[in-house]
């Protein structure tokens, strides 16, 4: 999720065991404390590009990590808060609010390393956009009142209103789960690999994509509750076959990263069709349909033992958001 709603995440949390005095200072601790795992983005060298993308909500976000990060969190907070709380008070408000960080990212479609250093899986549920306004504004109205009008009732909402909404985004996942193994099935393919996520700022429009035998397969649907869904066919290709293609190369830090990036994308790795020499994610794109990668990492055959340089795809352009309303709305 985005820093501003972990943020606020973090201080219902801590605002729903807050009494009258404590409420604005709890608000304060809360907030930093679910801020700071995200710093993690901040981890990287310029010569080695996906040491940032493999740090990314890996170790800041594990459960083993918590405590750590809270007590680094108490230090931060406690010389402001210290007049109402004591040292032991303010810790036990940052674990609780640091701990809100790591959950609720795995809830959004990029994964969290919970279980780092015993597993490197990462663990989502795909239930929510990683920035989703409405989800956002609601806890800004609630987060405020509570603080301004130091009232936890207001608190008790916000937790409210996110099972509320999470819960919506599990009903919306499990259809969307089921019209993807049905548009499967239609066209008498086996699914190997599913990926399902809601597209960005929304939980109506749905990106549907699975691996069948050798290809990546992107679909949408709109998924508007008590109407009929409607489906958005889109385009089809191969994975890339990239230990055949460099296997000349093997042992070079070329393939080497090509093997890290491959492990990060879940193996879901393409050529990108509008860049040469550009291995793409195939999990991610600007439209649902599309199977134009919002990243990727570009090939230097002539200098296999240099780091590869990685290139972001992100520009919404004029037909890409055009199309993007219109499937929004249901044209």
């Amino acid at each position: 999720m985005d820093p501003v709603t972990h943020g606020l995440i973090g201080a219902t949390a801590t605002q729903s065991f807050a009494d009258k005095q404590k409420l604005r200072s709890l608000s304060f601790i809360g907030f930093i404390s679910a801020l700071l795992p995200d710093l993690d983005i901040l981890i990287g060298r310029s010569a080695d590009p996906l040491l940032n993308l493999e740090y990314h909500r890996q170790f800041s976000h594990a459960l083993l990590f918590i405590p750590i990060g809270a007590l680094i969190a108490t230090g931060l907070t406690w010389w402001f808060v210290k007049k109402r709380l004591n040292f032991k008070q303010t810790y036990l408000f940052s674990l609780l609010a640091y701990s809100t960080a790591g959950l609720a990212d795995t809830f959004t479609s990029y994964g969290v390393q919970l279980l780092w250093p015993f597993t490197d899986e990462r663990f989502n549920w795909n239930l929510i956009s990683v920035f989703d306004p409405l989800f956002s504004i609601v806890l800004v109205l609630l987060v405020g009142l509570a603080f301004y009008k130091r009232k936890q009732l207001f608190a008790w909402v916000g937790l409210s209103w996110m099972v509320v909404y999470l819960s919506f985004g599990f009903s919306q996942h499990q259809k969307a789960q089921t019209l993807a193994y049905e548009l499967a099935d239609q066209r008498g393919h086996q699914v190997k690999q599913l990926i399902l996520k809601p597209t960005i700022a929304n939980q109506l429009l749905w990106s549907l994509r699975y691996v069948h035998t050798d290809s990546l397969y992107a679909d949408g649907v709109r998924l508007l509750p008590f109407t009929k869904p409607k489906i958005y066919k889109g385009q089809s290709t191969q994975l890339l076959n990239w230990r055949q293609k460099y296997a000349r190369f093997k042992g070079s830090t070329m393939y080497e990263d090509i093997q890290r990036f491959s492990t990060l994308s879940e193996d879901i790795l393409i050529a990108h069709p509008e860049y040469d020499n550009i291995i793409g994610d195939g999990r991610y794109a600007m439209l649902p349909t599309s199977l134009s990668p919002l990243w990727g990492i570009k090939i230097d055959t002539l200098n296999p033992d240099q780091h590869i340089s990685f290139k972001t795809y992100r520009e919404a352009t004029p037909s890409v958001r055009t199309q993007f309303k219109k499937m929004l709305m249901g044209n």
